[in-house]
C-alpha cells in the first residue's frame, strides 16, 4: 500500500495516434521525386472522418500553386456514408496550408520545365490530417522499365537465396 504522503502520480498523456491514410505508390513509380513538403489540409467534418476511414485516392492527384496558394486538386475522399444531406463533393479542389516561403519556392521550381507537384502520402500527425508532397519530374520509359528490371532481378536473387538454404 502506498505510503499517504506521497505524491499522486499523474497518469501518462495519451498522445493522438499517428496514421498513415493514403499511399501514392504510382507516383513513385512514376515521377523521380526530387524534394519533399509537408502540407497540412484545409478539409470538412465529413471529409475527415471518411479520410480517417481510408476512403481516399491519391492515384490521380497533383497540387499547383494559384494566385499565392497551393491546391490539392482530383483527390478523391469518398462521401461520409453516414452523412445525410450535407456531405461533402469527392473531388473537389482543397487548400493546402504551406508557409508563404514554402510556396514560393515550389512556384519556382514549378515554373520550370518538366516539374509537378504530386501527393505522395496522407497520414495525420497529432491529430491533423497531413499531406506529403513531392517535387516530382517524370520519368521516361525507359527509366521506368529500368526500375522493373532491377525489382524482377533482385526478386529473382532473393528466390534464390531462399532455395539454397
Amino acid at each position: 500500500m502506498p505510503d499517504r504522503r506521497s505524491p499522486p502520480v499523474a497518469a501518462p498523456e495519451k498522445k493522438p495516434r499517428d496514421l498513415q491514410l493514403a499511399d501514392n505508390r504510382k507516383a513513385l513509380f512514376d515521377y523521380s521525386i526530387e524534394d519533399r513538403f509537408e502540407a497540412g489540409i484545409a478539409l470538412t467534418g465529413t471529409e475527415i472522418k471518411s479520410m480517417r476511414a481510408g476512403h481516399v485516392n491519391l492515384r490521380d492527384g497533383y497540387a499547383h500553386i494559384e494566385k499565392g496558394q497551393a491546391w490539392l486538386r482530383n483527390v478523391h475522399i469518398a462521401p461520409w456514408t453516414h452523412a445525410a444531406h450535407d456531405n461533402h463533393e469527392p473531388l473537389r479542389p482543397r487548400k493546402l496550408l504551406l508557409h508563404k516561403n514554402e510556396i514560393g519556392q515550389l512556384a519556382g521550381a514549378v515554373s520550370q520545365k518538366g516539374y509537378t507537384l504530386v501527393p505522395l502520402r496522407m497520414y495525420t500527425k497529432g491529430g491533423r490530417a497531413k499531406v506529403e508532397i513531392g517535387l516530382a519530374r517524370g520519368k521516361k520509359r525507359y527509366e521506368k522499365r529500368q526500375v522493373i528490371k532491377e525489382r524482377e532481378a533482385a526478386r529473382e536473387m532473393q528466390a534464390a537465396t531462399r532455395r539454397r538454404i
